[in-house]
């Protein structure tokens, strides 16, 4: 391996290393808590090195939250290829969704409820990963309506539908875990069955 491309590597693993170092504080102290000092001490460099990869914590924050949606629309990709049953992909995609979700919760949360409280937005902007996410969910509404397993319906407003169902139930049995929830897979089952069942032409 040559010299620039230990140095690539190197810078590369710095910068895991202040994502990783981030993200624990953020889960751990509260996002508001947390300083580039903080952060900076975590892995024993100084804060002016961390400003070489990220502009500030709001930048940090994003690139942390980036990777968690990466990773979620991973695990759904790999849901995709199947098209033979688009609803029945759709409903294991949901499924994936929250058992993602429960298995990532502080990631869930500094996604889908941290972020948006500080930066007052979703990340759904064009072009985003969370863009991405939500097209992944577009595609399956629209697959379903082109096989005519849906009736004709508004592909926006019924992906923000299913959206709503599951991040619902993730949020609520992450958020709430000694509410006395029915079996939890037979609750977020039901919660997209029921949710599907009333869009099938």
């Amino acid at each position: 391996m040559g010299t620039k491309e230990r140095r690539a590597r190197e810078r590369e693993q710095l910068r895991r290393q202040i994502l990783v170092a981030a993200r624990e504080l953020f889960v751990s102290e509260g996002y508001e808590n947390v300083s580039m000092r903080k952060i900076a001490n975590k892995i024993e460099y100084s804060p002016t090195t961390i400003y070489l990869y990220f502009k500030d914590k709001a930048d940090l924050l994003d690139s942390v939250c980036k990777e968690t949606l990466l990773n979620l629309l991973n695990t759904l990709e790999e849901l995709k290829n199947d098209k033979s049953d688009p609803v029945e992909s759709l409903r294991r995609s949901g499924q994936a969704y929250v058992k993602f979700g429960l298995k990532y919760p502080q990631d869930y949360k500094l996604t889908f409820v941290i972020r948006p409280q500080f930066q007052k937005d979703l990340g759904l902007q064009e072009g985003s990963v969370g863009e991405r996410v939500f097209n992944y969910l577009r595609e399956m509404v629209s697959e379903c309506i082109q096989q005519k397993r849906f009736r004709q319906v508004d592909i926006e407003t019924t992906g923000q539908v299913l959206w709503s169902a599951v991040h619902g139930v993730t949020l609520l049995l992450i958020d709430f875990p000694d509410f006395p929830w029915t079996e939890k897979d037979k609750l977020i089952d039901t919660v997209i069955h029921t949710t599907i069942e009333g869009l099938k032409a």
